[in-house]
């Protein structure tokens, strides 16, 4: 399976993105710069986390603009499947490929630690070789990761599934002490209504190696890898 690891200018969780697929999957990495419209080389789009464009005007604002970025949009609304990471995450609501914003964290702080996440759904590209309800334990590190959607809109969220992971407690119990920066109802990741996009603040790449600290990271790699070529990732 071939990669694709978007690089704006600002971006600098592509190397850990490349390292974790390249070094510990064995999969076949390809940076992707910003200017670059062409996506026909890759299985997978990763849009890392960073600032892109140093966060100018706000996370995402101008990475939408970009061109990768548009041809971002074409790849998802042919079902390929996306998937952005914290800033990458940021991008895609920017984009209009995911609902919702990701807001200042509600403590005003900068926070860099591991949570735990619930596996809320499953059955997605990026769930489905975790069990549901397992909870994963795996590192935060933003600014603005708090999710906010208009109650409609999160409304239908949670009616069509589309909730991929929600800040729990070791015990998978979701609760407000477990939250760290204030999204709306725990959200910590949330799949488009086709299911081939999903967006999620924490950082699945931080947490493929035991040496590192965990390796909870891998059942999302490890999904993406069953769902596009079904005799991987077993």
């Amino acid at each position: 399976m071939r990669f694709g690891v978007v690089v704006y200018p600002g971006t600098w969780s592509d190397q850990d993105c490349a390292h974790a697929l390249r070094d510990v999957l064995e999969q076949d990495v390809e940076m992707l710069w910003h200017k670059d419209r062409d996506l026909s080389r890759v299985d997978c789009v990763i849009v890392p986390g960073g600032f892109s464009y140093g966060d100018y005007l706000r996370t995402g604002a101008i990475a939408r603009l970009s061109p990768v970025t548009e041809a971002i949009r074409e790849f998802a609304a042919n079902g390929r499947p996306v998937i952005g990471i914290c800033n990458g995450f940021q991008i895609l609501c920017e984009a209009g490929l995911l609902p919702g914003a990701l807001l200042r964290n509600e403590c005003l702080e900068f926070r860099c630690q591991w949570v735990n996440l619930r596996v809320d759904n499953a059955q997605t590209p990026f769930t489905n070789a975790a069990a549901p309800g397992q909870v994963l334990r795996i590192p935060i590190s933003h600014g603005e990761g708090r999710y906010w959607a208009p109650p409609e809109v999160l409304a239908e969220l949670e009616l069509n599934r589309q909730v991929a992971f929600r800040y729990c407690d070791a015990q998978g119990r979701v609760t407000p002490e477990d939250n760290p920066n204030g999204s709306l109802n725990n959200i910590a990741g949330v799949v488009n209504r086709q299911g081939n996009v999903l967006g999620m603040m924490p950082h699945p790449e931080r947490a493929v190696e035991g040496i590192l600290g965990g390796t909870d990271g891998l059942p999302v790699f490890f999904s993406m890898l069953r769902s596009v070529v079904p005799t991987l990732g077993r």
